[in-house]
Order: C-alpha cells, then structure tokens, then sequence
C-alpha cells in the first residue's frame, strides 16, 4: 500500500559514507588546495556559473580530459549562441572511452528478447572499432563525412558509432520503429555517404521485416555510397539487397588493427561529432549538431559529479538509438562505467524483465521514463521483493515530469536506501540541465538542483528572473555542450529562431520552469507546441505532413497534454472534406499512416471531428492556445480572440474542455 506524499515531503537523505566517497566531495577538496573554498553545493554552483573560465578549466582538469594538444584558453568568446570553447584543443571522442580498453574486462553487456544477458570485453570492442573504422577510411569516409545509421540497441550500434567518430566523420542514427518519412526527413538532410542498416528487428515478441522500408529509405538518399548490412532476422541470407553494400559480418572481418597502430582523428573542441534531430512546429526536423568536446566534458561532468558512478560499476538506460539517452549511455565508456544495452520491450515477456536484468547485470544505476513506473505500478510488480538488487545505488527518472507520487513508489518498492532523483535536459544539449547530485536530500516531486556549470533560471514575460512562480526555462551562460550549429544552416539563422527568438543573448528551453527557495526544481512540460511523447520530441509538422496523405482530411491540429503521474494524452482533431465521416476506417487508416510515416509514438490517443481549425491572423494554427485550454486555464487568459482569423474556431475546443472525460488534469 502506498501511503500519500505531498510535493516536498523528505524521501531520502545520503548517508555519512555516501557523502564521504562521492565524487563531488573529492571535487570540492581538490579545489580548496587550489584555493577554492566553498561551504555547500549552492555556492560551488554559483561560482560555475559566473567564472565559467574557472569552473570549465578545473573540470578539464580534474575529469582528466585527455588532448593531443593543450589549448590556449577556456572560453575565447562567451556570446550566445557562437561561444567559442577551449580554441587549439585536439581530441577524439572516441579514443576518450576506447582509452580504458583492457584485456580481461567486461566493456558493455547486453540483452534482447531474442538472447539472454551477454558481455561484449574490451578487447572485442576496441578491435571490432578499430577494424569497422580501418574499413571505413577504405570505403573514403573523412573527416566531416555523414555516417548515417537505421539500427536497434545493440553493441553493433556501439561499435558501428565509434568507429565513425574515431575517424571525424559525423555520426546520425534512428531506431528500426521509425517510419520512411521520419527517416527520410532526417536523413536526407545530411547528405551521408555510408548507411548501417538492419534488416528488421524483435518487439513484444513479434518480428518486424524493415525491408521494403530499408529500400525506400536508400533509394530515397542518393549521396550514399555504401551500406553496411546488419541480418538480425535472416542471418541465412545471402544475397545483397541493395547496390555497393556489404554484410555486417564481412565489414569487420579484415585483418586486425594494434591499438599502437590506429591512428584516432585528432579534431578541434568543436569538430561535429553526431547530429540529434528535435522536431518543432514548422519544416524538418532540426538536425543538432554536437561537438566532441563538449559532450566529453559534459557527459564525464554528468556521469562523476552528479551521478556520481565510479569505476567498473554497470548502469542501465531504456532508451532506442533514435533518442539523447542513447547517446548519454554510449558515453557511460568515457568514465569506464559499464553500460548495459536492452532490445525490445520493457515489458516483455513480462513487466519485470528489466529487474531481471538489474539482478543478472549488478547494475548500480537504473534509469527508465515515469511512464515505465506507471506500467510497473498498474501490474503490482514490487521489484525488491522479487530481485536482488543489492548493487543498485541509483534510480534516475528522466524523459516527462515526475510526480512525488513516482519517486515514492521508488523508494517503498524498490530500495528505501537509493539515490532515487529525476532530471531534465534534452537533445538540444544532449545533456542535462537539472538533476540529481548524491550529496544532497531528495524531496518529493522535485528534481534536485541545477547542475554545475549550467545558468539555468526561470524567466517570466518580462525577462526577469522568478523564484517559486512558473516561468520560461532559460539558460543565461553558454554551456560547452550547446550545439556547434545546425547541420545546412550556414547563416544560423535556424539556430536562433530556434533557442533566442524571444530573450537576445539568452537560451529559451521552451519547457515552463520553477524553482523553489531551496533550489528544487520543476520542469512543468513544454511552454511551445512541440510533441513530448516520453522524452522524445515530436514535431506537429510531423504529423502535418503525414496526414497530407489521408485524403479525407481538410485540415487539422495536434496537442500533447503532460498529466498527472507521468502520463500523457495526445488527441488530434480533423476537419474532414465535405462528405466524409470519421469512422473507423479513417480512424484505422490515420494510424496506419503515422505508423508507416513515422513511428507508433506519433499515433494519436484519440481522434475528434471539429469543424474548423483556430489559426491566427497571421496563419498560425493556434496549438498553444488550444493545449492551454484543454489542461484547464480559462479561455480569455488561453487565447486572444482579437487575433484569430475564425474566432468561432475555438468554441469545440472550449466545450470539449468543459465536458472532458477522456483525460485528468491536475489537481481534478
């Protein structure tokens, strides 16, 4: 039985040896004999964000980033955005991580539905990675180059991603799930030269054949020159589906590479290392581009002093190749942490699967979205009364707001002495900006602090900072992780229509943001129209784009609203052309296409017929407006009617909103 916990309510304090062996403890006394003293984590955060130089420079240097040459300064220019990081600086991204490979070690371990927990050693990995990559300066990949890749999580992904960053090409990946248009959008953006590819893959024990996607998706991406084809489904078949491709099995069979011998391509701070795609309201997908240097430097900061992971300890994410924590737990390497790699679904065969997985792993850090707690509790699963969880230390919740309910259920279900904390951050800066730091108490429903090195405030319309009232989620200092650019954005004028449109010179998240007096946290879901399926953006123009094909739809509008206990509800509203009817058979063949054109996640929950649209004067589908009102804010403070086109456009909504039964709001 869980007993009722308001927001706020103390849920865990670290104990003595807790705070004596983290990693922030260390911290702070080795930057007290460098003749930095801080009494607390509030005034060490401070100082992070206002002498970046100081800050940025001491954490180089005490999360040992390793550079083939020095650089002349810490931050050249600290205008936002154009900031311009640790000039004359040489790195790899990958030998970072590859530089703890070591014979006789465990590197990843792995699980799918298909196969039981397995371990990949460091020494299979480094020379798998070292071969793939021999291979692909063969097939003419340089520096620069696009490597694109349409694969589960798996340790092939792993390999296939340092081998393309080892060499300076540029790496972009999607899940299997994702539709040809998805894939198409994004991909074809970036020109790539060499594609990984799969076959088909496993889910909820069913086999999904990704082949006649796979060929639309080449024919659709002329610039590339080669495959590289991975059989999960059909390892028997042999002959080549596609022009210049090869097998998976073939391209890392050449001759083995020494680790002296491999020469890993050294790049500036900002030389682009992957490119993430974040969907807004209008056009493609936004393809981000990261830097090698920012995310070592933000990934080591976010894995020692706030997660606080030591050495050879495993730690476990659920997430696909198509989304940010993919590539955070990819980066779990660069501070020789284990990661451990699931394929499939979390709730299959059963929805205890991934305890399993904890107890065989030994895993110290699990991290799932609130949404997977919530099928956890509708199925009376109590992990610690089925599973040794005696290595786990850490629960991390992360992907949709967590409620103070959620972080209960974690410590009465699963461990009543783990650092159970939530945080936030995104693809925009593949990395986080709010969450856990193991020194400090947890409380109920709120994420912990603001991380080091991150000038995180809530704004309101005026551009002033608020303390406990909800604001815009702004960042007022650069980060060494925000993206180097836009990938075909030469001017970047994309990239500040996207992030400093409404307050110059200061970063705009677009997620509504409060702080408390103590510094707890609260990320309220996205302030613009964007899509947040369970950590995972979605465009509108997504769906847009795909309902085009659905020819008895006039026009329509895509809402996401973020619900109590971690949930969502997503309702999309069609004005059909004269003389259809939204039956079943629309209703089917809607789903249908966002399936095919994307991904399951884009499917609606529920689909209404209205009978207009709102737009604004200026043609503007008034999707914030319309979400406002349906997660209960009055009409006349949601919208202003003067500045619509159809003014009667908003009535459906307003009495839909009245009338509901489909969704709960907060606080009903």
């Amino acid at each position: 039985m869980t007993s009722s916990v308001r927001e706020g309510d103390l849920l865990w304090t670290p104990g003595a040896e807790r705070v004596r062996r983290a990693h922030i403890t260390r911290f702070l006394a080795w930057l007290a004999q460098r003749g930095h003293h801080f009494p607390d984590y509030a005034a060490l955060w401070q100082w992070s964000v206002t002498d970046l130089e100081g800050f940025w420079g001491a954490a180089w240097e005490f999360l040992g980033v390793q550079s083939s040459a020095p650089y002349e300064g810490v931050l050249a220019d600290r205008s936002m955005p154009g900031a311009v990081w640790f000039p004359g600086a040489r790195l790899n991204y990958a030998e970072q991580a590859l530089r703890h490979e070591r014979p006789g070690e465990d590197a990843l371990l792995y699980l799918s539905e298909q196969h039981p927990l397995r371990a990949l050693s460091w020494s299979e990995l480094g020379a798998q990675v070292r071969v793939l990559a021999t291979r692909l300066r063969a097939l003419g990949v340089k520096p620069g180059d696009r490597v694109v890749a349409y694969v589960p999580n798996t340790p092939d992904a792993m390999i296939a991603m340092f081998a393309t960053t080892s060499i300076g090409a540029v790496w972009a990946s999607c899940g299997p799930d994702f539709g040809v248009q998805g894939v198409v959008d994004r991909f074809s953006q970036l020109a790539p030269k060499v594609l990984f590819c799969v076959d088909g893959y496993h889910y909820g024990g069913k086999a999904f054949d990704r082949r006649p996607e796979l060929a639309t998706i080449v024919s659709s991406l002329p610039t590339l020159e080669h495959a590289i084809y991975m059989r999960h489904l059909r390892p028997e078949e042999t002959a080549v589906p596609f022009a210049r491709t090869e097998y998976w099995e073939d391209a890392i069979a050449g001759a083995p590479v020494a680790r002296e011998d491999f020469v890993f391509e050294q790049v500036p701070f900002n030389h682009p290392l992957w490119i993430l795609f974040s969907s807004g309201t209008t056009g493609l997908p936004k393809p981000i581009v990261h830097g090698h240097g920012g995310m070592i430097l933000e990934q080591m900061k976010s894995f020692l002093l706030h997660h606080d992971m030591h050495a050879r300890q495993r730690m476990f994410f659920f997430t696909t190749t198509g989304w940010m924590m993919w590539n955070f737990l990819a980066s779990a390497l660069l501070v020789d942490v284990v990661p451990v790699l699931y394929d499939g679904n979390p709730a299959y065969p059963g929805p205890d699967v991934l305890w399993r997985m904890v107890e065989d792993s030994k895993a110290s850090l699990f991290g799932a979205s609130p949404t997977y707690v919530g099928i956890l509790q509708k199925a009376g699963i109590v992990p610690k009364d089925r599973f040794d969880l005696s290595a786990l230390d850490t629960v991390m919740l992360a992907g949709s707001p967590v409620t103070a309910e959620c972080l209960q259920w974690v410590y009465q279900n699963v461990k009543a002495d783990v650092f159970g904390h939530s945080g936030s951050g995104g693809t925009d800066v593949c990395s986080g900006i709010v969450g856990g730091l193991v020194t400090l108490p947890v409380y109920a429903g709120e994420i912990q602090t603001r991380l080091l090195g991150v000038s995180a405030n809530a704004f309101d319309e005026n551009g002033q900072p608020r303390v406990d009232e909800v604001g815009e989620l702004v960042i007022t200092q650069p980060m060494p992780s925000m993206p180097v650019a836009f990938w075909n954005d030469p001017d970047g004028r994309r990239y500040r229509d996207s992030y400093f449109d409404q307050y110059p010179g200061v970063w705009r998240h677009g997620d509504f943001f409060r702080i408390n007096q103590r510094g707890g946290c609260f990320v309220l879901g996205r302030s613009d129209a964007t899509l947040n399926r369970h950590g995972v953006r979605i465009g509108t123009a997504e769906v847009y784009r795909s309902l085009l094909n659905v020819q008895d739809i006039e026009d329509s509008l895509i809402v996401n609203l973020d619900l109590p206990g971690g949930l969502f509800f997503m309702p999309l509203f069609v004005k059909l052309r004269e003389g259809r009817v939204l039956d079943a058979d629309l209703i089917e063949r809607i789903r249908t296409q966002m399936r095919t054109d994307y991904s399951p996640r884009h499917i609606p929950d529920k689909i209404y017929e209205v009978p207009s649209i709102p737009y604004t004067l200026t043609g503007k589908k008034m999707e914030v407006p319309v979400r406002r009102i349906l997660m209960g804010v009055a009409p006349d403070k949601a919208a202003n009617r003067s500045a619509m086109a159809n003014v009667k456009a908003l009535d459906y909504f307003i009495d839909y909103a009245a009338r509901q039964t489909d969704y709960p709001r907060f606080g009903s």
